[in-house]
This record gives structure tokens, sequence and C-alpha cells, in this order.
């Protein structure tokens, strides 16, 4: 039996190819071994059939956005971590190709506020950092809010018009009932605590606060702890 080699040494025979196309096809989800995608040109192989799946591209693999339905009580790099091929939503599946490199390098941008769950945002791509950033104080953001004690309808259009609440001028916002406990709250660019704040002029105390909206990209129905890929047809 043959000494073991790292598989992209194998390709490299294989293919006649560079160094770095081998890895390129390997990282790129391209190469089989025995039939098993294996995307760690250091994977040590000796007989095993390596062979080259149909399409392959020898191509830097393009970045990618990912969208977490984060648990309350997580900070971001628990959350970041807990993304992986196997968390990745059931119904977003289709049309996709999940890849070990696209959890590298992935960046919170838009962070939730702490003890918030929801849609939380991560991503490789520069060009989408630089749009939210630059753009961050005129992003709408949509919560889900829940809260305890009562306001009237009223109360929640003075929101509308913008409130000021212990000597702080909070954002205006568009609040509505969606249930007896949970109010639907739209605003832009809203600080920590400044949800509730909003809720407090009104006379309510929040006890949970979720996020599904940022900007033009919903969260939809998303299970909680999955996450989904953002499609690049989606605009924030």
């Amino acid at each position: 039996m043959s000494e073991p080699v790292r598989l992209s040494k194998r390709l490299i025979e294989q293919l006649g190819c560079s160094r770095r196309e081998a890895e390129l096809y390997i990282e790129g989800g391209w190469v089989t071994v025995d039939g098993i995608v294996v995307e760690q040109p250091q994977f040590k192989v000796q007989e095993q059939r390596i062979e080259l799946l149909p399409g392959a591209r020898a191509e830097t693999l393009e970045p990618v956005t990912l969208l977490l339905n984060q648990p309350a009580g997580l900070d971001a790099e628990t959350a970041r971590a807990s993304m992986t091929l196997a968390s990745l939503s059931e119904a977003h599946r289709e049309g996709v190709r999940p890849l070990h490199g696209h959890f590298a390098r992935q960046a919170c941008v838009a962070p939730l506020e702490a003890g918030a769950s929801g849609l939380q945002l991560f991503t490789q791509d520069w060009r989408v950092t630089r749009k939210i950033d630059s753009e961050i104080r005129r992003l709408e953001q949509e919560y889900i809010v829940q809260v305890s004690g009562e306001a009237k309808a009223s109360a929640l259009e003075r929101l509308a018009r913008g409130v000021t609440y212990k000597g702080h001028e909070l954002p205006k916002a568009k609040a509505s009932w969606q249930s007896e406990s949970h109010l639907r709250v739209a605003l832009k660019n809203p600080q920590p605590g400044q949800i509730a704040q909003l809720c407090a002029s009104v006379g309510l105390s929040v006890q949970g606060l979720r996020r599904i909206r940022l900007g033009g990209v919903p969260m939809g129905k998303l299970p909680l702890g999955q996450w989904r890929y953002v499609a690049s047809s989606e605009r924030f």
C-alpha cells in the first residue's frame, strides 16, 4: 500500500494542474474521494478513487453573506460558531452549494443588541460591510417586541411623531399591536436600549426583543438557531 499523500498532491499528479489550481478545485467542493466531497487540500489519501465533479472550476470562492435567526443570550462570536453545514435551514438548501469555506472570516454587521434574538447578519463581502456601515442611519429595522403593561393606540401614534424620555430624544418609530402582548416596531438605526425606552414612554415594559428585518432584507420563515444565504438579488 502506498504512503498517504495530500489530496492536493494526488490531484496535481492526476490532472497535471498547478498546486494553486488543485487547492481551488478542492476548496470549491469539486473533488470527491471515493464519492464523498472533501474540501481540505491537506486531507491524506492513499489508494482511494479521486474524481473531479462535472462543471469543476479552479476559481476563488465568491464571498457570501449569511443570515442567522439567533437565539437570545448569544454573543456574536458564539452565534457565528453555531452556523454549520448541519444548521442550514432545510427550506433554504435548494440551489445552493454550502461549503466549509463559507464560514471563514465571517464578520458580524449591524449586530443585535445584547439579549435580543432574531436576524443577525454575517458577511465575507467587503461591499456588503461598506454598504451597511455607510447606510446604517437610514436603514429601517423591524422588531417584534414582547411587552407587558397597557398602552392605548393613541399612545403608539405618538411614537411616530417622536418622543422624549427622561431628557433623551428618541428616534421616530412606527408601532402597532401584533397581539395582546407583542408589538411590531419599525425604526431607523436603534441604539441599544432605545426600543425599551420607547416602550417605557407609553407605559410598556419590554420582556423580549426579536429583529425580523434589516433594510429590505427580512428574516422570513427561518427556524430559531438556523441560517440561510442572503441571495445576490436581495437588497438592504
